[in-house]
């Protein structure tokens, strides 16, 4: 099998697992290993380099999820708090461990500052490279045997997650990754938005 298919088909296993158990396929140490090659080898704005991650695991990840329900709950009607997101929560808390995504602005505002004509793109392309690590990460999980789903309880929970963990005040909260020993599969993918291939992609001279 050529070296890319192995890649394409490592994609198809990443999906959202909700239903996860406070367990884990790997070690610790191999997670770490998963982010920090995550954040040497991803792709960054003129070598920028300003995603920071956050590894959680075990009381460390209660601890978050904990801050997230006393915050969400102080927000949310409390209909609806009973019928869904009060079990929501406590199905993110009920994983192993959580990788918290930021952005850190400093060098961000340096390439402002610096090539002022483009300004104003320096911002979003810091996000897709942000994203590019949550895809990496995620991807590998699911080739662990680990299940994960992307969360954004930002700006709600920002101020009370930074003071927990001892994070710079500077640093954006962009995600939260929940993640765990899957105990059930996923579910179907959403495809009601989805348009065909041929209306997503557009070939010329091929």
């Amino acid at each position: 099998m050529a070296s890319y298919q192995k890649f394409l088909d490592e994609i198809k296993e990443r999906r959202s697992v909700y239903t996860l158990s406070p367990e884990t396929t790997i070690s610790d140490e191999e997670i770490k290993k998963i982010l920090e090659t995550a954040l040497e080898e991803c792709p960054s704005t003129f070598g920028s380099y300003t995603t920071r991650l956050v590894l959680l695991v075990k009381e460390e990840h209660y601890k978050l999820w904990d801050i997230a329900t006393e915050v969400i709950k102080g927000v949310t009607p409390e209909e609806q708090w009973e019928k869904s997101t009060k079990g929501r929560l406590a199905m993110f808390r009920n994983a192993y461990g959580s990788v918290l995504y930021f952005e850190d602005p400093e060098n961000t505002r340096l390439l402002e500052d610096k090539y002022p004509f483009i300004k104003d793109n320096f911002a979003p392309w810091a996000e897709h490279a942000s994203a590019m690590h949550q895809f990496v990460v995620w991807t590998a999980f699911a080739n662990a045997g680990l299940g994960a789903n992307l969360q954004h309880y930002s700006p709600l929970i920002d101020d009370k997650v930074k003071a927990a963990y001892n994070i710079p005040a500077t640093w954006k909260l962009v995600a939260q990754m929940p993640f765990g020993k899957p105990t059930a599969p996923a579910g179907p993918k959403a495809t009601g938005l989805k348009k065909p291939l041929a209306e997503r992609l557009i070939v010329h001279g091929a």
